[in-house]
């Protein structure tokens, strides 16, 4: 390696990082934040609404499961403008991986909350609960510990997934790596920097999951 390689590698460190820390996680944050509340409602209205309500969040968790994410985010930033609708890149982006959260999460959540036992039910019944007291008292923290594990791989796969947002130009991580590609002409150097730190992203955001999995445990167990 020359030293005009090494020296783009240092210089280019702290904008990767500083990408990464103001503008990748915080859209990540903010998408699986509302990306959540989506899932929990599309979750409810999938396994107690009203039948066409039901068939709508269906026929939505279909749709965006099955299209790829990239070309969501196309239609939503470029597709839209030709219907008289111009969104920002940051907006667009988090709208299109809000919905994605909100697909996917809906499935966790609703496998979470078929999961506790009829029993639970019966017993909050029996202490003259109403379906929706059963529901926000008894069934809801009983389902929300069993999605933990899911969800927190969901958030680890989004903080990589903001990578596709550099596709309509919004100035995340990878945004920045292609920028500077642009001047230095090494691509192999600085993607595989970038690279490497969603790579420390994403191992801080594991063991941070570890941590948080393993006190659920004990806190069960005892």
């Amino acid at each position: 390696m020359s030293e005009r390689q090494i020296q783009i590698i240092t210089d280019s460190f702290w904008p990767l990082l500083k990408a990464g820390v103001i503008y990748t996680i915080p859209l990540s944050l903010v998408s699986f934040a509302l990306g959540i509340a989506l899932a929990v409602v599309t979750a409810m209205v999938r396994l107690y609404a009203w039948e066409p309500l039901k068939w709508i969040a269906g026929f939505y968790v279909w749709i965006i499961r099955g299209t790829p994410l990239l070309v969501q985010l196309f239609i939503i930033f470029y597709g839209l403008p030709s219907v008289g609708l111009t969104i920002d890149p940051f907006p667009a982006a988090v709208i299109g991986f809000t919905l994605s959260v909100g697909a996917y999460g809906s499935e966790i959540v609703r496998a979470a909350v078929i999961s506790i036992p009829r029993g639970q039910w019966e017993a909050a019944y029996s202490l003259g609960m109403t379906h929706i007291q059963a529901l926000r008292r008894i069934v809801l923290p009983q389902a929300a510990r069993v999605t933990i594990p899911p969800l927190g791989n969901t958030f680890i796969s989004l903080v990589k997934d903001t990578s596709l947002a550099a596709a309509i130009t919004y100035v995340e991580m990878f945004r920045q790596a292609q920028q500077i590609v642009a001047r230095t002409y090494e691509p192999l150097l600085l993607y595989g920097e970038a690279a490497l730190i969603y790579l420390m992203f994403s191992t801080i955001l594991s063991a941070l999951q570890n941590t948080t999995e393993n006190r659920l445990g004990r806190s069960s167990i005892s």
